[in-house]
């Protein structure tokens, strides 16, 4: 997260858990798992705030890492975004066995994005921007469902689709726009 954006974050996050509590206030389960959710991202916040720094401090000791270190990061990067993060959250679905098999599937992808080059992917603009609009409409329709409000199951999952595959073909028509060539293999 951009430091300058931080503060109005947590800000906004706090009205909306504040909203959230007062109006789960007929069930108090709902509360309770509104607040831990929200204890939980904020634990896993900071946890990737520190995982950050000790990325940093083990980048700038360049290249001198084992193959084991090297082998032990990608294993903590599998798990993090398996947990939480933008590839390993991915979900098309409010259904809870889904979303695990998602988690899974967000792990493989992770490993294979690292291994083939995260480069390529990150030249994509939008893309992570798509995927986290896709996972803020998911939230928001688990928020729904757990008020009773009926949302098909479909629903999400083309919202998802459509999200990500608009900011995927936005942000690869702005690099072909821009000349940048992509080579297969």
């Amino acid at each position: 997260m951009k430091p300058q954006h931080g503060v109005w974050f947590f800000a906004f996050t706090a009205i909306i858990l504040v909203t959230l509590l007062f109006l789960a206030r007929h069930s108090f389960y709902l509360m309770l798992a509104a607040a831990t959710g929200n204890a939980i991202f904020f634990i896993m916040y900071g946890f990737r705030e520190q995982a950050a720094k000790q990325e940093e401090i083990l980048r700038g000791q360049g290249s001198n890492l084992s193959d084991f270190s090297k082998l032990m990061y990608l294993e903590v990067l599998d798990a993090s975004f398996s947990f939480d993060g933008v590839l390993g959250a991915f979900a098309f679905t409010t259904s809870i066995p889904l979303i695990f098999l998602g988690n899974g599937i967000g792990a493989l992808v992770v490993r294979q994005l690292t291994i083939k080059g995260i480069e390529k992917v990150s030249q994509y603009k939008w893309l992570k921007n798509g995927a986290m609009t896709s996972i803020g409409f998911l939230g928001f329709f688990m928020i729904l469902k757990s008020f009773g409000v009926y949302i098909p199951e479909y629903l999400p999952t083309l919202i998802t689709i459509g999200l990500v595959g608009l900011t995927f073909w936005s942000s690869h028509q702005l690099l072909k726009k821009n000349g940048v060539v992509f080579e297969t293999k």
